[in-house]
């Protein structure tokens, strides 16, 4: 990835799916481009090969945000609720006529029931980085290259998802 000051660093942007029941990751993506926003496609996509069915609820920080996207996740039968800005922060205002979908989305954040779904995501999504990081031991790739590092992500999180399922058996 591209460096603020300049040049280029091996780094990756790892992405998680997690089951909102068990908190078992469900499906991974690794990138090697900073951003966010147009990852969310590609990791719907390895839910459903993973699961082999789409998830009913997509809850996404706002980096995923993206008119293009949401254009393209229209007719995908989860409900998808991507936040436009940061949470508790001023209303984001959105010109409706350059961008439908996020001014929509941003409509749909006026509900209490959206805003309720939408703060899931800090006890769902952000646990599983915080369980790699410090439960695992895992703060940096060992491979390099894209390909094998994907693999590495895959089976670190696969790891996780194990000693996971071994607590819920013993529980």
């Amino acid at each position: 990835m591209k460096r603020a000051e300049g040049g280029f660093d091996y780094c990756y942007n790892a992405q998680t799916a997690v089951d909102d029941t068990a908190h078992i990751i469900v499906a991974v993506e690794l990138t090697n481009s900073g951003a966010d926003s147009q990852q969310l496609p590609k990791v719907l996509g390895a839910v459903k090969r993973n699961t082999g069915a789409d998830p009913q609820q997509v809850v996404a920080d706002a980096g995923y945000r993206s008119e293009a996207v949401f254009e393209a996740l229209l007719e995908h039968p989860a409900e998808l609720i991507v936040a436009l800005g940061r949470e508790g922060k001023q209303e984001v205002r959105i010109d409706r006529s350059k961008r439908p979908l996020s001014a929509a989305m941003a409509e749909k954040f006026k509900s209490v029931v959206t805003q309720e779904a939408y703060r899931k995501r800090k006890w769902l999504s952000e646990p599983p980085n915080g369980w790699v990081k410090n439960v695992l031991g895992f703060r940096q790739f060992s491979m390099r290259g894209l390909v094998k590092a994907q693999a590495e992500w895959k089976l670190v999180c696969a790891a996780l998802n194990l000693r996971r399922m071994a607590n819920m058996m013993s529980a």
